[in-house]
């Protein structure tokens, strides 16, 4: 559903506002991520060899990550604050399990990569040069392991494993802290969110770098950073690649409803085909205009079964499919929506039921409600439903979404084997339509980095915890008009955030890399 900026309703408003926070926030996040490790890797080279170049790319790097890394932070620290404001009862609800891995990243990775931020920034000439590497490397791991254990609470959202449910408190309780950790959910989603993050970051590299040789400007100090970044991107887009498609197995398992909405598949079945490109519209033949008639398709047989299991007569589900009830690849078999509404409101009253029998001290009732709750409890959030057809996502987004984010990968790859061969050849003079390339490249990788958390986390729609707990239970119940309000505010906020950051960027940019002082 698109924001309609005339509802007053509770949750549609604090559903833009995490999704503002979180755009805004992971604005910033890719380019820490991969920056990190290429100042990393470019303290390594001047250390090693002493060449001075790399110590000036090394601090004017720096300079462009500082700047970033400072907002990231401030929209990181509001993000995480919304969900005790606005998601209380997805708080209450999770609390568990979804705040050991937000306070472990607090307590190591955060105070990890603050510490060595310092020291990194203002250690020049003030520890050794060994010191000081390892002070830049810590940031990278302190960064990466931040990325790492939000990315672990943000996988058990979208694959909830390692839990119990408490009945008596209401709320799921953590019982398998490495089946959270290891799940193939957050191992894919860690993967294919830091490989893509780097790409990103590659293309923020090359795309400056390429401003210089337009410019004619420090064209060896662009050139080191061109062939740097481009080996770098080249392997993190091969590797985001391969990730990607680990993650499509998983969520073919895992999140049926959002692999269906991906294709905007509406009747699925052996050896389903891959749409490359299409247009969804709407057809008053299916049963809700939530679901799409693809038109103008293009096709690959047997495709779309092969990315699901790497086998291309493989079952795919279809959005009708799942709605009737379906058997799974593997086996198993999954009911109609109707009848999982029907288990989760069994779920609901059972819990309500044996609540009341505790608190009575009717033993016997407490027993045998508790096992009917249990029974249906996979399909508790099904109940908070009022029609099967809620579970259906905005396919038409998340439909483009995909198909924006894969097309712009490969053009990634282009970009990255041109810009490397580019800099190799130093034919600066000629072939100008690669750094503008380059350059265009930039604002696609965001781009392509925010297309991507759009099929995460709209795909998933309408849960908050998959099959658990609904939006529309998680949110806090406050007035509408305190969201609208914080709303606006934290919109104005963050754009004046991101138009200084930019406008910083920009200036340090043009000052370029012969601006910096050599301390060292």
């Amino acid at each position: 559903m698109l924001l309609d900026l005339t509802t007053t309703s509770l949750v549609e408003w604090s559903r833009w506002q995490f999704a503002m926070t979180a755009i805004y926030h992971y604005m910033f996040v890719p380019l820490t991520l991969g920056l990190a490790l290429m100042l990393a890797i470019m303290e390594t080279m001047w250390v090693k060899t002493g060449d001075q170049s790399w110590l000036n790319a090394t601090k004017f790097w720096m300079k462009l990550f500082g700047i970033n890394f400072a907002i990231g932070v401030a929209t990181g620290l509001i993000l995480e604050f919304q969900f005790g404001t606005n998601w209380s009862n997805y708080s209450w609800f999770v609390g568990d399990i979804f705040g050991a891995p937000l306070a472990i990243e607090g307590i190591i990775a955060f105070f990890l990569e603050s510490t060595f931020v310092a020291v990194m920034f203002f250690g020049w000439n003030k520890v050794g040069k060994r010191f000081h590497l390892v002070s830049t490397w810590m940031v990278f791991v302190g960064a990466n392991i931040s990325a790492l254990w939000i990315l672990v609470a943000n996988a058990w959202m979208q694959n909830p494993v390692g839990m119990e449910f408490n009945p008596l408190t209401a709320r799921n309780e953590m019982d398998n802290f490495w089946a959270i950790l290891f799940s193939p959910t957050a191992i894919s989603k860690f993967t294919h969110t830091v490989t893509s993050a780097y790409t990103l970051s590659a293309c923020f590299v090359v795309g400056v770098s390429s401003w210089f040789i337009l410019k004619k400007r420090n064209l060896e100090f662009a050139r080191k950073s061109i062939m740097l970044a481009s080996v770098f991107g080249l392997i993190s887009i091969i590797l985001t690649i391969y990730t990607g498609d680990s993650s499509a197995q998983d969520v073919t398992k895992t999140q049926p409803m959002k692999f269906a909405a991906m294709e905007g598949l509406n009747e699925g079945g052996h050896g389903a085909s891959f749409t490359v490109i299409g247009l969804p519209v709407s057809d008053p033949s299916l049963p809700t205009d939530k679901m799409k008639k693809m038109e103008y398709a293009i096709h690959i047989p047997k495709m779309l079964s092969f990315l699901g299991y790497h086998d291309f007569n493989a079952y795919i589900p279809g959005i009708q499919n799942i709605l009737d009830g379906y058997t799974s690849q593997a086996g198993v078999t999954y009911p109609s929506l109707e009848q999982r509404m029907a288990n989760g409101r069994t779920a609901i009253e059972a819990l309500k039921t044996y609540k009341q029998a505790v608190k009575d001290g009717d033993q016997t009732v407490a027993d045998s409600t508790l096992q009917v709750f249990k029974t249906n409890y996979s399909d508790f959030g099904y109940g908070y439903l009022s029609s099967p057809y809620d579970a259906i996502p905005h396919v038409p987004l998340v439909f483009y979404s995909f198909r924006i984010m894969v097309g712009l990968g490969m053009l990634f790859v282009l970009l990255f084997i041109l810009s490397l061969w580019y800099a190799k050849k130093r034919k600066f003079e000629k072939f100008k339509l690669i750094p503008y390339l380059a350059l265009v490249c930039v604002p696609l990788a965001y781009v392509a980095s925010q297309c991507g958390w759009i099929v995460a986390e709209v795909g998933r729609q309408p849960w908050v915890v998959q099959d658990l707990m609904p939006t529309n239970v998680a949110v806090t119940k406050i007035a509408s008009n305190w969201v609208i309000t914080t709303f606006w505010m934290f919109a104005v906020l963050f754009t004046i955030l991101l138009i200084a950051e930019l406008k910083i960027m920009f200036t340090q940019i043009k000052k370029g890399p012969e601006q910096l002082k050599m301390e060292n």
